[in-house]
């Protein structure tokens, strides 16, 4: 690792906390340069929802490679994309009876949330944004702008602006429905707050700490933002693609936002690849108003309409919601049993343990990574516990990751108690 140190920026992550250099993947498993696997709960945050190299989408890639499909197109058609899109309209939008346009941004996150934000202020010919507190929506400006992470938004080195960020659900107690305060503002011309171009929500606060909304306050944020005119921006990039059972996060609300933003799984192979999704009357773009040099990688649409495979049916939610139970369940009890204050949270297959104590998390990472286990923290302290294993994680593999973490929770707490029977 003395390449990485040496040349490599300060700024990064990651590899501070995995300090391997893997080498290969496959599944649910990583294997580092010294032949030691490790079980991922990290999927690339929320990019290998899959899991490492599924075989029927590298098939389909190395197919596409070995017959010269071409690979880089702007936004010129190409026979990649328009599979893709033919095979998303079908699959995923016709079945929830949706219609959307797609615009293919850059190729992260950002990008897609950027884009979206732009075309919000244009179609409305408002400035102000609405984002939550705790809220994650990427590293560019506009996104920072709208994102709680006091840390990040530091680092942009100039004012964010144009922004307001209003409580999210449970962010004031559970007793506390915060659209209460959200509306009031909007309707009181002493508020200060002016009616806003759109409001961005993450259905779950990924990166913000397991935050998640519930059904209720998300069909009450869509009632406000139909009421008063605004764009309603539902960010899925982390917790969308059957993150949480279905594809979208918020089918199980029964909303339909304004625009959708798409990425990280979007590929289904680790490819960049983002999505913007856009009620077809909103779509107010001219020509190359927004543009980007990576606007869809055909590799990426390759690969995407094989992961859309696994969206024909509903065996896949069935599996998430089945194991999501396994989860939950397992956490509250080790949480319980070592008598840890602690709260479990989570939809699907994204969960967090938040700890009272905020230096835990971290310790139990660490010690979990020791023990064969790549798990993240996240919260504004890094205080929860962050459990992201992949969509198609084999049961047994996934107990043995429960297992590491409650081994590992045992260690750190410095407790050895008989485990209950």
């Amino acid at each position: 690792m003395n390449t990485f140190e040496k040349h490599e920026s300060e700024v990064r992550g990651y590899c501070r906390s995995f300090p391997t250099v893997f080498a290969s993947a496959k599944g649910a498993w990583m294997t580092d340069d010294k032949g030691s696997r490790y079980l991922d709960f990290f999927a690339g945050a929320g990019v290998l929802n899959y899991g490492h190299n599924p075989d029927h989408m590298k098939q389909a890639l190395l197919e596409y490679i070995e017959r010269d499909g071409i690979t880089h197109t702007l936004d010129m058609y190409s026979e990649a994309k328009e599979a893709f899109i033919r095979r998303f309209d079908e699959v995923i939008l016709k079945p929830r009876g949706l219609s959307y346009k797609f615009q293919f941004p850059g190729p992260t996150g950002t990008n897609a949330v950027e884009a979206a934000l732009k075309l919000a202020r244009k179609v409305t010919g408002r400035q102000e944004i609405v984002g939550f507190t705790n809220a994650f929506h990427g590293m560019t400006l506009g996104s920072l702008s709208v994102t709680g992470n006091g840390f990040k938004r530091a680092g942009a080195g100039v004012p964010l602006t144009h922004t307001s960020a209003v409580p999210f659900d449970g962010y004031l107690g559970q007793d506390t429905d915060t659209l209460d305060y959200f509306e009031a503002m909007l309707v009181d011309n002493g508020s200060g707050l002016e009616v806003p171009a759109a409001v961005i929500v993450e259905t779950v606060q990924a990166e913000g700490g397991v935050n998640v909304a519930s059904v209720e306050w998300l069909r009450r944020l869509r009632e406000i933002t139909q009421k008063h005119g605004i764009v309603m921006i539902v960010d899925d990039i982390q917790v969308g693609c059957g993150r949480t059972g279905r594809f979208f996060s918020f089918e199980e609300a029964g909303i339909v936002p304004d625009i959708v933003t798409l990425s990280k799984s979007l590929s289904g192979y680790g490819l960049p690849l983002a999505l913007v999704l856009i009620k077809p009357e909103l779509d107010q773009w001219a020509p190359g108003e927004h543009n980007g040099t990576f606007r869809g990688h055909c590799p990426a649409f390759v690969t995407a309409t094989a992961a859309l495979d696994y969206w024909k049916d509903d065996a896949l939610t069935r599996s998430v919601e089945a194991k999501s139970a396994l989860v939950r369940e397992r956490l509250q009890k080790m949480v319980k049993r070592l008598g840890v204050e602690a709260t479990v949270r989570g939809r699907g297959l994204i969960f967090g343990v938040d700890f009272a104590d905020a230096s835990i998390a971290g310790k139990v990472s660490a010690a979990c990574f020791e023990r064969g286990l790549v798990l993240e923290t996240a919260g504004i302290d890094d205080q929860v516990l962050k459990l992201l294993p992949s969509l198609t994680i084999e049961e047994a593999d996934l107990k043995k990751g429960l297992d590491i973490i409650e081994t590992s929770l045992e260690a750190v707490l410095g407790r050895d108690v008989r485990k209950a029977a």
